[in-house]
């Protein structure tokens, strides 16, 4: 499986697992990142930080880092 950082800008992949521990997990949790929900990766800024997306019908941004632990298909 490939992380939400990896994936290409235009795709739209499934959340398959969010890794992570505690407060860090709960808040990607939050923010909408559950298993089998759909996410459509718009941007991805130059520097490749913060990768832009769409989920559940909101635009959010994503620290690299934190895209890191959101595991795709």
């Amino acid at each position: 499986m490939s992380t939400l950082r990896e994936a290409k800008v235009g795709s739209t992949v499934t959340v398959q697992k969010v890794n992570g521990e505690g407060a860090i997990k709960r808040r990607l949790m939050d923010m909408g990142f559950t298993k089998g929900c759909q996410i459509y990766v718009r941007k991805v800024a130059p520097l490749g930080d913060p990768v832009e997306i769409t989920i559940r019908g909101y635009e959010l941004s994503v620290r690299k880092d934190d895209a890191e632990m959101v595991e795709v298909a």
